[in-house]
């Protein structure tokens, strides 16, 4: 009986790993001379609370929480004072470095469970 609940354990954790491990991460940005946006969004999650992290050069930015809708959560970062009041996460309009941004889709613990590193369109 122990073996089977093992091995019923080791089933039901390797189950909730392969959720975790299909997790599609997709991170855009954009660069204007007068300002910076960034979005990173998760899909293929399962139901739960996830912030996201964007960071380029010394610049590091963090989201609040948010819940999933179906298995999405979406993120928006944004140096228009517009954007932020429609729920940007704000940042400054010089925040982009390098023409780079690396997006990171967090946890409910803070753990990162996927990062990508993209280059930002110009305009």
């Amino acid at each position: 009986m122990t073996k089977t609940l093992m091995t019923v354990g080791a089933f039901t954790l390797l189950a909730a790993l392969s959720v975790d491990a299909s997790a599609a991460l997709r991170v855009k940005c954009e660069t204007r001379s007068d300002r910076s946006r960034a979005s990173v969004d998760g899909s293929n999650l399962r139901s739960g609370l996830y912030s996201s992290m964007i960071t380029s050069g010394p610049n590091t930015a963090q989201s609040p929480q948010e819940q999933t809708v179906g298995d999405e959560v979406e993120f928006d970062f944004d140096s228009n004072r517009r954007d932020i009041r429609q729920g940007a996460t704000p940042i400054a309009k010089n925040f982009i470095v390098n023409n780079t941004v690396t997006g990171s889709l967090l946890d409910a613990s803070g753990n990162v469970l996927e990062s990508k590193t993209v280059s930002c369109r110009r305009n």
